[in-house]
């Protein structure tokens, strides 16, 4: 059987090619009545619109590509954990641009390697995409965001550090949130409070240290320098940095880890040396991954509005709303704060009694 095309979907229909075009293309100024009609049509004949036939009738590629940090998601990969993160973006992304027709492609860009220039710019040529969403640490890389503007090719930055930065940008309040945290953890009592920092290369891990050293300063408590080790977002580093503040002589009451992979190490070397949590010391996340519901105990953490960061991002790419080049970095710029929830959950607790 030959397969179906636009003229056969356009003839039961009984409409125009240009009209099937429109429809399939998602474009405006169509009647709700006459898009109803193409699209049972369409669906009558199971029709389906090839992307190159697509592509070579106008200058859309139809495809959003996401930049995510190679060296992070193959580290979380070999651990056998995280990846939450890169899961919820490619969820919020794929849900737009499945209702608009669009594919999306996911690519590793290696920060540290010296050819990054030769291979961004080669993947921006092959692609020709439609928009780009750069995550962290992408999203304040000046030679990706170099290349992007000379392109032309419309982005929007998911969580940048500098927000005053080109470009659109999609960010939540990664200081407040981890000060709320903090808040959390003094109101219940905790005076020694520990911190795991996340990947320095990521923004959102410095906006969170300070987040929770202006927490501690509110409150009017010290902060040892030996309560804070520096981890990368991983378990492992949580592990290791769990083991250090617990081996401390006057160790901290609460650890507080800049995201749940770090945390859940932190709980993991806790019940190695056999202390209890939270009845001996309390441990809080950030992100609200799934792992942050199904450990034991449960763990306070911060949900993050990662699929909505990324839904907003690719909807605004789709739509038309971010220009590409020149026209976009003179256009206003585009700000968009999404808010967080600090969930409470049974790792924390009051410090135990001296």
């Amino acid at each position: 059987m030959a397969s179906v095309t636009i003229y056969d979907v356009a003839a039961r229909a009984e409409v125009s090619i240009k009209t099937v075009s429109r429809v399939m293309n998602n474009e405006p100024n169509v009647r709700p009545m006459m898009r109803e009609r193409v699209l049972e049509a369409a669906q009558a004949l199971g029709y389906s619109p090839n992307l190159s036939a697509r592509s070579l009738a106008g200058s859309k590629s139809f495809v959003i590509a996401v930049f995510v940090d190679a060296a992070l998601t193959i580290d979380h990969w070999r651990s056998e954990r995280g990846a939450d993160y890169l899961s919820r973006i490619q969820l919020g992304a794929t849900l737009q641009c499945r209702d608009a027709g669009y594919h999306l492609l996911v690519e590793l860009i290696d920060h540290e390697a010296p050819q990054i220039r030769q291979e961004v710019g080669a993947l921006l040529a092959a692609l020709k995409p439609d928009g780009v969403i750069l995550t962290p640490p992408s999203s304040d890389n000046e030679i990706v965001l170099e290349l992007l503007n000379k392109s032309g090719t419309p982005y929007v930055r998911l969580g940048p550090e500098e927000t005053e930065g080109p470009g659109p940008r999609v960010h939540m309040d990664n200081f407040a949130a981890a000060r709320d945290v903090t808040e959390h953890l003094a109101g219940l009592g905790h005076k020694r409070i520990g911190f795991v920092v996340g990947e320095p290369r990521h923004g959102a891990s410095q906006a969170r240290r300070q987040g929770y050293l202006a927490a501690m300063e509110a409150r009017g408590l010290s902060v040892d320098q030996a309560w804070i080790r520096q981890g990368d977002f991983t378990f492992q580093s949580g592990h290791d940095a769990a083991k250090a503040l617990l081996a401390l002589p006057d160790r901290p009451t609460a650890i507080f880890a800049s995201n749940d992979d770090m945390a859940l190490g932190v709980l993991a070397a806790a019940a190695e040396a056999g202390v209890l949590v939270p009845g001996e010391v309390s441990v809080a996340g950030f992100d609200d991954s799934p792992s942050a519901r199904f450990s034991r105990p449960q763990l306070t953490t911060v949900r993050q509005p990662v699929v909505e960061m990324a839904e907003l991002a690719t909807r605004l790419l789709i739509k038309g709303q971010v220009k590409g080049g020149a026209a976009g970095a003179m256009a206003a710029p585009i700000d968009e704060l999404l808010p967080f929830e600090l969930i409470h959950r049974a790792s924390t607790a009051p410090p135990p009694a001296p």
